[in-house]
């Protein structure tokens, strides 16, 4: 057994390494070139129908839910323990460099997860009962077509069935961690979160869309403002921080200290790969929200994955990992796994175990919450509305086995499927790279959405 474990492993390192990065990078980059780089050409304009709009009801079109409330349910599955714990985990791994190509990954990521729910919306369907559903399933299925169409869309669903479910688990594991800390039994936590996911998942997206939206912004505020209050309490470090940042992305032995030996491959993997895990874009997530959403034009709602990318990574993540280097944590290894909770310590004392453990629990509480949406709507196009719903019930099944069971090796497994989806995906959304260019030049040239947008 251990035999094959560490084969999986050094084969998902290769996969995640080269084909992986070619694709989400390079992929990333085409789709960004050929729709114009819109997350940088229309940043204010995006930031204003985004952020300006977040609370507004003034929208058209047809749909589920509003634009924010499908933009906080995919919010909550991409905000998660990686943005407290393994964005900083980066610097001890690759250096602080890392944080600059994780940005760089970021801004290429804000144009493939726009372009992702553009087609979500363009190809999305109702079911038995009345309700959108898209996703890269049904894009595929029907904007590629053919066998070819049928097939992808089949596997990335399988795929990312089969990654869901086991992470469900480990979510659960992850999140009853820290308050095993306050002294709750891990048992318990896992049928808390159980009982509370299952009120707000049997309510169907729109219960689920009425809680995230008001969950995210709370959660992520209380953590965003923790995280500068560390921030501002070491201010005369902040220069260095950047410094760091900056000059490790180019010259990693400059910066000196144990994560000297990082070269710029190294960089490159750990910026592209953690964006990847933390914001999502490029694994096809977020069109199964997003595809519940009212909307006037599927380029509206797009505008909403660039808000996600620079709410998930350019804000909370890039907060994460500057309480680590003001804090001058980074400089011990052994602070790899807990080095937000310990800048939070050195400003708020024992408060801060507290906090981090309720921002983790909260996190991830949001994430099991939508992934376990997920699983039903991937189901769902698998094997029928029916067979859905019975996936949604295994799905809480694997929250209260979160609470019994130890994955030791489950990572290797999750990063190997991962890697699949979003191989699958993100080859899919290059054969589809024209329609995504159309669908742009639609909005932007028209005065009709465009223009009207600007007053």
């Amino acid at each position: 057994m251990k035999f094959i474990i560490e084969g999986i492993s050094q084969l998902t390192e290769w996969f995640w390494s080269r084909p992986i990065l070619i694709v989400l990078l390079g992929g990333g980059l085409l789709i960004s070139i050929r729709i114009g780089f819109v997350q940088l050409r229309y940043l204010p304009f995006i930031l204003k129908q985004t952020f300006g709009k977040m609370f507004s009801s003034d929208v058209g079109g047809e749909g589920s839910v509003s634009p924010f409330q499908a933009a906080s349910a995919a919010l909550a599955s991409s905000i998660g323990a990686a943005n407290i714990v393994v964005a900083p985990a980066i610097i001890f791994t690759a250096g602080p460099g890392a944080i600059f190509r994780m940005w760089i990954a970021a801004i290429i990521g804000a144009g493939t997860k726009f372009a992702e729910i553009v087609l979500g919306i363009k190809y999305r369907e109702t079911n038995e009962e009345g309700e959108y559903v898209g996703g890269p399933a049904y894009t595929f299925k029907k904007g590629i077509g053919g066998t070819l169409g049928k097939v992808m869309g089949y596997l990335v669903a399988f795929f990312f069935m089969i990654e869901i479910l086991p992470s469900i688990t480990l979510q659960t594991i992850s999140a009853a961690g820290p308050i095993e800390q306050l002294g709750i039994s891990r048992i318990f936590s896992a049928l808390l979160i159980a009982v509370l996911v299952i009120l707000v998942v049997y309510g169907g997206i729109k219960r689920i869309a009425q809680i995230t939206e008001k969950m995210v912004p709370l959660m992520a505020a209380i953590y965003i403002i923790a995280g500068l209050i560390v921030i501002f309490m070491n201010i005369d470090q902040v220069p260095n921080a950047f410094r760091m940042i900056f000059v490790g992305a180019f010259n990693p032995r400059a910066i000196g200290g144990g994560f000297a030996g990082a070269g710029i491959a190294a960089l490159i993997k750990a910026g592209a790969a953690r964006g990847c895990y933390s914001n999502e874009a490029g694994m096809g997530s977020a069109p199964y929200a997003h595809a519940t959403a009212v909307t006037d034009h599927p380029c509206r709602q797009g505008m909403w994955g660039i808000f996600e990318v620079i709410s998930d990574t350019i804000i909370v993540c890039t907060i994460s990992s500057l309480v680590v280097l003001v804090t001058g944590l980074y400089e011990n290894p052994d602070m790899k796994d807990i080095g937000v909770e310990r800048a939070f310590n050195s400003t708020f004392g024992n408060f801060g175990t507290f906090l981090v453990s309720l921002c983790l629990f909260l996190f991830v509480l949001s994430t099991i919450i939508v992934i376990v949406f997920y699983t039903e709507k991937l189901g769902e196009y698998l094997f029928g509305i029916k067979v859905g719903k019975i996936v949604r019930s295994i799905s809480c099944f694997m929250i209260v086995l979160g609470g019994f069971v130890s994955f030791d090796n489950a990572g290797v497994f999750l990063d190997a499927t991962l890697g699949l989806v979003v191989f699958v995906n993100m080859i899919g959304m290059i054969l589809l790279s024209g329609e995504i260019r159309e669908l742009v030049d639609d909005f932007f040239k028209n005065p009709k959405f465009y223009h009207k947008g600007k007053k």
